[in-house]
């Protein structure tokens, strides 16, 4: 019923209700990602020198991942082992934010569960013949070719630890 479906909203947090109140239900704001927040100190040149600038601003993760950020199991971390992916900045140690997905489309970066049980992360591209090409951003590694393979999930970020 109706009824049971708002309780289990209210249950979860998603809404709030005033106890012995008419018309009190209301829908939560969606702060998921909101609770963990840099200071934004300014910006800085990887490349030539800029003109030193402070700013007072914040950086949320919720604004980078966006409203979905650690909610219902739909996005999860992993950490990165090897250096297949390194051309696209993904290096070994760091920890791509995966969101949880049985699709991706041509150039989204993926985990993909192999036939024989094993996981990659790597480029997905569905070739024309109907064979899936998992790409590496390194020359040194081969692109693993197979006909069928699960997608876990799709890459939304990488965060590194110094």
């Amino acid at each position: 019923t109706v009824f049971e479906h708002v309780g289990a909203l209210v249950d979860k947090g998603a809404m709030t209700r005033e106890p012995n109140k008419a018309r009190s239900l209301s829908v939560v704001a969606d702060t998921a990602g909101e609770g963990l927040a840099f200071r934004l100190a300014g910006r800085i040149a990887a490349g030539r020198p800029i003109e030193k600038c402070e700013t007072h601003e914040e950086l949320h993760l919720g604004e980078i991942f966006g409203p979905r950020l650690g909610r219902n199991g739909e996005m999860f971390a992993l950490q990165v082992e090897g250096e297949s992916m390194r051309d696209e900045g993904i290096f070994d140690g760091d920890y791509v934010i995966v969101e949880k997905r049985s699709t991706a489309r041509n150039g989204e970066r993926v985990v993909a569960l192999l036939p024989d049980g094993e996981s990659t992360l790597k480029t997905f591209f569905r070739e024309q013949d109907g064979t899936i090409r998992l790409q590496p951003a390194n020359p040194e590694f081969e692109p693993i070719i197979v006909r069928d393979c699960r997608v876990q999930g799709v890459v939304i970020g990488v965060l590194r630890r110094y």
